[in-house]
């Protein structure tokens, strides 16, 4: 397979559990082109035990493409490290910010920002074992080790072991007592503390996640840092991606309408259909494309209502798309565009 280029993190979308799969990331990169998209986690064990095809397995057109890897052993993530880059990924990322009791108890996750030695091992191992670059993603800190050193701390011996880029999310993780869902929302944000990590460590590539909800604020954070990722804004109302290539690099070529994503869907349907993938599978993602305008609720119905039949097709979603009135562009772009 040909040698993955590295990619441009300057907008990335989070990798995301039960989101973003293989039909997620393909719908998503027909809003996109440039926007470095990431794998949902899947632990060392599984890629180096598990099947292969459904766990790394993606359309070339995806790329550019990062995946996230989980565990605490740097022998079997550096082994899955090597089959990640040898299977075409553009990126391999370590996750040390999941604070989930499941990930816990793998002892690998947030819990790891507790063991920065066994991060830098794991960080040099992976980076002898790939051919591509070796990330890490993680929080402020966890539980009571949150101040601005440990973190600085913590990122300074992963950078010894050899890693140029770390996703920071910007809120600490708290270890016992809140769910993943209340971990992205209890613990206050503290973009400062992310900016101070790039101007004292300039040399190091960061990106910022947490709370960030459109493109306006993307483009404040990037007077600060290196690159900025969005989590479940991009993923419910998708078409948030429609102003990436332009505004933040530069792309000339045309914002696609909804409508025409929804076309650029169709192929791609069938041909999962033929493979024996059902349609809710793949409409599932497709929910948020609509948000905000005239029909989005009949859209969402009609998904909803017909895609979980056997026999639903492209037809389902095309008749879904009939029930809302076409529109050449988001009304906030067109404001932006004549403004």
């Amino acid at each position: 397979m040909e040698q993955a280029r590295e990619p441009n993190r300057r907008f990335c979308v989070a990798p995301m559990m039960d989101w973003t799969d293989r039909h997620d990331r393909y719908f998503l990169r027909q809003i996109s082109r440039r926007a470095l998209l990431y794998t949902e986690m899947v632990t060392a064990d599984a890629v180096i035990h598990g099947d292969r095809e459904r766990l790394l397995g993606f359309s070339e057109a995806e790329h550019p493409l990062a995946l996230q890897l989980g565990g605490a052993e740097p022998d079997k993530l550096a082994r899955a490290a090597r089959i990640g880059a040898d299977w075409g990924y553009n990126e391999i990322n370590l996750n040390v910010g999941c604070p989930s009791d499941r990930v816990q108890s793998g002892r690998f996750g947030a819990c790891l920002m507790a063991e920065p030695g066994i991060v830098a091992a794991s960080v040099a191992a992976m980076r002898a074992a790939a051919s591509v670059p070796v990330t890490v993603k993680c929080r402020l800190g966890i539980d009571d080790q949150d101040d601005y050193g440990f973190l600085r701390d913590f990122v300074g011996r992963i950078a010894e072991a050899g890693c140029r880029t770390v996703v920071v999310h910007a809120r600490k993780a708290i270890l016992a007592g809140l769910s993943p869902k209340q971990n992205r929302e209890v613990p206050p944000l503290d973009y400062d503390r992310v900016y101070r990590l790039k101007r004292e460590l300039p040399a190091l590539e960061i990106v910022i996640n947490g709370g960030i909800t459109d493109l306006d604020a993307a483009v404040a954070h990037l007077s600060q840092v290196d690159g900025v990722m969005l989590g479940r804004a991009a993923y419910q109302d998708p078409y948030i991606l429609a102003e990436v290539d332009g505004r933040l690099f530069e792309d000339p070529r045309p914002l696609p309408t909804r409508h025409e994503v929804v076309e650029m869907m169709l192929p791609y349907i069938d041909a999962e259909r033929r493979r024996g993938t059902r349609l809710n599978a793949i409409s599932r993602h497709l929910m948020g494309l609509f948000q905000g305008c005239p029909g989005a609720r009949a859209w969402r119905r009609y998904l909803s209502e017909n895609a979980c039949r056997p026999d639903a097709g492209s037809e389902v979603v095309r008749a879904a798309m009939a029930l809302v009135p076409e529109q050449t562009a988001r009304p906030d772009l067109e404001e932006r565009k004549s403004a």
